[in-house]
């Protein structure tokens, strides 16, 4: 019978210390310990796990935090030649998830009244693959405003999804009643995960700081706060079910209305001084 107490394993851990093992590395280590420990006592080679004697090491959790408005900035102005910048935009200035931006379409965009309502998402369905599939919640349907920044940039993106749709010619991919605005260079569907690929791509060419597609979506609140737009006209922009949600990023109170609202932000955005 195997003998392995608490004590040789709290040693173990203390040589990990003085090695300066970071402590997530050691939390790790002993956790791979417990379950191997616990396997060996179902095969019976061990009578108790030791290892659930010996506290787990502290570990504290960093906080990831978006993007601040000058690196937003940046981010932009290195995405902006590539095919999913108009993509770009929405996500960081009206924070709208990867599954909401891939799944507009073009008859949800009102140019004219410049606001759009996002109704569809597309998600991977294990066995069948991609789908267009409706939002789940009415608040997901609601009508936002389409700053002048995101028109135009969605604007270009029609001009350019022309063009690949004339180079493509017959091979081009797009079921009835689709529409995509942000289909793949032959037309079909875009795989989120492959949307998020993309980003990290653009994320490490701008050499800014590195953060995922679903923090970068929350880019936009910092945004709004840099502008002192009134938190009430952000929990609507950003669809915060609670103010509090709201406020954990926001430090003043100031403005007009949402219109106006993301208007500023387009113009802050757009300003050749900032970044």
């Amino acid at each position: 019978m195997i003998r392995l107490t608490p004590a040789q394993l709290r040693s173990f851990m203390a040589e990990l210390v003085r090695t300066e093992v970071p402590p997530a590395a050691r939390f790790e280590v002993l956790r791979v310990l417990r379950n191997a420990l616990n396997r060996a006592v179902r095969e019976e080679l061990l009578t108790r796990n030791g290892a659930e004697l010996v506290d787990m090491p502290k570990v504290t959790k960093r906080e990831a935090k978006p993007w601040n408005a000058r690196e937003a900035i940046t981010f932009l102005r290195s995405a902006r030649a590539h095919r999913l910048y108009a993509a770009c935009v929405l996500v960081l200035v009206l924070g709208l998830r990867r599954s909401e931006v891939l799944g507009l379409r073009w008859q949800d965009i009102d140019f004219y009244q410049r606001q759009f309502t996002p109704l569809k998402q597309v998600q991977r369905v294990k066995g069948v693959g991609l789908v267009l599939k409706d939002l789940k919640t009415e608040s997901s349907h609601a009508v936002l405003p389409l700053p002048e920044f995101c028109a135009r940039a969605l604007e270009e993106r029609r001009e350019l999804q022309d063009l690949e749709r004339k180079i493509v010619g017959d091979g081009w991919r797009q079921e009835a009643g689709q529409d995509l605005i942000f289909s793949s260079d032959r037309g079909g569907m875009i795989d989120p995960v492959g949307f998020s690929r993309s980003f990290g791509a653009l994320v490490r060419r701008a050499g800014v700081r590195r953060i995922t597609v679903r923090l970068a979506r929350h880019t936009c609140g910092p945004l709004l706060a840099f502008l002192r737009v009134h938190p009430k006209v952000a929990q609507a922009i950003l669809r915060h079910s609670q103010i509090s949600m709201t406020m954990d990023v926001y430090t003043h109170v100031v403005g007009d209305g949402e219109r106006e609202a993301v208007t500023m932000l387009a113009e802050l955005l757009e300003d050749p001084l900032i970044g």
